[in-house]
């Protein structure tokens, strides 16, 4: 999308092609039969591109979608709002005042931030990013200042936490070599030196955590989908997995963890949330539920007691199976629904 033609879509007359392109008929080429009568072809294709993108947005920011503006890279990037609005939680809970944004992308984050009563400033070296994520602080009402700026040479200091997601694509497409972000590795680094956040795959090695650094693994409705690190004052434990679902939101950490070795087979299974899994803290959830490990190399619990857990799956293994017990899994033929 042309930067122009965005912010001709923040005028009064963008803003009448927008809600005509709502409405427009679902086959593309009739909408913008209909749509060229009022505006530019280049207009036109704005506007439809926002469209769709504010539909696939609702999977992330729900009913806010509506009111927002995205890129396709942009959205894709984007943290889901409820894991952002529990990041800002957090922050809140710090006592944070001030928060600086240092690759904002469409401003996602920002809108979480500043919707907790933060200050936030962000920063991104894409222009047309920086439009967005300021016309998206706009739409919701928010403030927030926003400019084009490259992280590693932007100045934290001011701020009372930085915040960072660094970009996981190369040229050739999604990246697993952190020294291939954007920042870098490096850069993420440095700032953990100092009280800040940073957004990070859920597939981090824990060897790669420095120390000192909480690592988090955030899953939404079962859906692991990301990971994040915290440094400073803001670092409260070693590990923690935390599961946002329809209940609220439960967190587990390594202090919650006193071990558990692998037992019999019981009569039921639970199948940990993946954030529990990338966490490392399977034998925590074990513990809880006053079982054991399936196997020692396989991320199942088995307990004799059925209990409500937001951090496992249950399923209800018979007593008459005629599988090997200490071989038994959830794919079993006599695992069935607990209720």
């Amino acid at each position: 999308m042309d930067l122009d033609d965005f912010r001709w879509l923040l005028t009064d007359d963008g803003q009448a092609l927008l809600a005509r392109a709502a409405e427009a008929p679902d086959d593309p080429l009739r909408a913008q039969t209909q749509l060229r009568r009022h505006a530019a072809p280049g207009h036109v294709a704005a506007a439809m591109t926002q469209v769709a993108l504010r539909r696939r947005a609702e999977a992330k920011f729900g009913d806010l979608a509506a009111r927002m503006y995205f890129t396709p890279d942009g959205l894709e990037q984007a943290t889901r709002f409820p894991v952002a609005r529990h990041r800002a939680a957090r922050l809140e809970a710090a006592a944070t005042r001030t928060v600086i944004d240092l690759g904002c992308g469409i401003g996602g984050d920002l809108v979480a931030f500043a919707s907790a009563g933060m200050i936030c400033a962000g920063v991104d070296l894409d222009p047309l990013r920086v439009e967005v994520a300021a016309a998206n602080l706009a739409a919701l009402g928010l403030d927030g200042a926003v400019q084009v700026a490259d992280a590693t040479e932007v100045d934290p200091t001011p701020f009372d936490v930085a915040f960072a997601d660094p970009a996981r694509r190369s040229a050739r497409g999604r990246t697993f070599d952190v020294d291939d972000w954007t920042p870098p590795w490096s850069f993420v680094e440095r700032l953990l030196h100092r009280d800040s956040c940073v957004k990070v795959a859920p597939g981090i090695p824990h060897d790669l955590v420095p120390d000192g650094v909480e690592a988090e693994w955030v899953s939404d409705h079962g859906e692991v989908k990301e990971a994040a690190l915290w440094s400073g004052r803001l670092a409260t434990t070693a590990r923690r997995a935390t599961v946002i679902g329809e209940g609220g939101l439960a967190s587990l950490t390594d202090e919650d963890d006193p071990g558990a070795g692998v037992v019999p087979v019981g009569r039921y299974l639970y199948e940990p949330d993946g954030a529990v899994i990338r966490a490392g803290l399977v034998t925590a959830v074990a513990a809880d539920l006053h079982g054991g490990l399936v196997d020692a190399h396989i991320a199942y619990v088995t307990s004799d007691e059925a209990s409500a857990t937001p951090f496992a799956r249950v399923t209800r293994c018979s007593r008459s199976c005629p599988t090997e017990r200490s071989r038994c899994g959830p794919r079993c033929a006599s695992a069935g629904s607990a209720g």
